[in-house]
C-alpha cells in the first residue's frame, strides 16, 4: 500500500497518521531484539513504521529484512535508503531487494556523515536520490524536512527551497527531525505552505527517557530546548523512572497539541522501546 493513500484518506476523515520509527540492533545485539519489540509496537495498530538504514549504512543489510518482518505483522515498512555511503549499483542492488520483499515505501536520504568514511559521490543530495528511484516507477518516496533548518543549509529560506525541490523530485510526503517546541514547527510549516510545498508532513516526536539520549541528538541535529524542557531534564535527571514519565508526559503535550492544531501526522521515534510508545498511544488513540 502505498502510504499516500494513507494520509488522503486520514484528511478525508479528520484523522491524523499515527506511525512509529524502529532501527536495526547494533552488531553486538541479535536482530530478534529488533523482532521482538516489533510484535509489540505492531499490537498498537500504527499506519506504518519505518526502518532506519542503520548510522553509516553498517546496518543497511538488515533494513530490508526488518521492513519484511513488518509487512508480516500487517503494518506497512518505510524503509530508509541513504545515498551518503550507496554508489548507483548498490542502490539498485537495494531497491531489488526491497522489491522482491514487496516493500513499495522508501524514505530518501542523504544520510550522516561519518568521520573516517569517505561519503559516495554518485547521489549527493536526497533530491537526487529521489529523482533517480522515481525514475523507475516501483516506489512511493517520502523525503525527511528540518523544523529548525538543516545543520548544513545556510537559513530556513534556502532549507525551504530545497526541500521543495526535493519534493519536486518525487518525495510525496515528508517526516520531520524531532523537535521540542511545537511552535517551532507550526512556524516551519507555514513556511511550506507558502512556498507551495502541499505534500502531507508528519511531526517527528521523541520523548526522552535519558538525559545522554538528549544529548546525542541535540548534537546530531541542533534542536533546540525550550525552558519548561530543560527545566524536566534538569530535575529529574538523577531520577531514571522520574525522567522516564516525565519525558514521556511531554511528548504526549505536544502530541495533543499537534494533533489539535491538524498535523498530518505523528511520527513517533519510538528508539525500540515499546514501554514508551505504549504509554504515549494509550493516551492519544481516542484523539486520531
Amino acid at each position: 500500500m502505498k502510504l499516500s493513500n494513507l494520509y488522503t484518506k486520514a484528511k478525508e476523515e479528520g484523522k491524523t497518521v499515527l506511525s512509529f520509527e524502529v532501527f536495526p540492533p547494533k552488531k553486538t545485539s541479535g536482530i530478534e531484539t529488533v523482532y521482538k519489540a516489533l510484535d509489540e509496537l505492531a499490537k498498537m495498530n500504527p499506519a506504518y513504521i519505518s526502518v532506519t538504514y542503520g548510522a553509516g549504512g553498517t546496518e543497511a543489510n538488515n533494513t530490508a529484512i526488518i521492513a519484511e518482518k513488518v509487512k508480516s505483522l500487517g503494518v506497512e515498512p518505510l524503509a530508509h535508503l541513504t545515498c551518503v555511503n550507496n554508489d548507483r549499483v548498490s542502490v539498485e542492488k537495494e531497491l531489488d531487494e526491497f522489491k522482491s520483499k514487496g516493500i513499495e515505501n522508501i524514505l530518501a536520504l542523504r544520510g550522516d556523515i561519518v568521520p573516517g568514511i569517505e561519503p559516495k559521490k554518485d547521489f549527493l543530495h536526497a533530491s537526487d536520490l529521489c529523482s533517480y528511484i522515481k525514475a523507475r516507477g516501483d516506489f512511493e518516496l517520502a523525503g525527511a524536512c528540518y523544523p529548525e533548518v538543516h545543520m548544513e543549509a545556510k537559513d530556513m529560506v534556502e532549507d525551504i527551497k530545497n526541500l521543495k525541490h526535493k519534493v519536486e523530485c518525487g518525495a510525496e510526503h515528508l517526516i520531520s527531525q524531532l523537535f521540542f517546541d511545537n511552535e517551532v514547527f507550526y512556524k516551519f510549516q507555514d513556511m511550506a505552505r507558502c512556498a507551495g510545498i502541499d505534500v502531507p508532513i508528519a511531526a517527528g516526536i521523541m520523548p526522552v527517557t535519558n538525559t545522554k539520549q538528549i544529548q546525542r541528538m541535540v548534537s546530531m541535529c541542533g534542536a533546540s530546548l525550550p525552558a519548561n524542557f530543560s527545566r524536566i531534564m534538569q530535575k529529574y535527571e538523577n531520577n531514571p523512572e522520574a525522567l522516564r514519565d516525565a519525558g514521556i508526559a511531554y511528548a504526549i503535550q505536544q502530541i495533543i497539541d499537534l494533533i489539535a492544531n491538524g498535523v498530518d501526522g505523528i511520527h513517533l521515534y519510538t528508539m525500540n522501546n515499546p514501554y514508551v510508545a505504549g504509554k504515549i498511544t494509550e493516551a492519544i488513540g481516542s484523539m486520531l
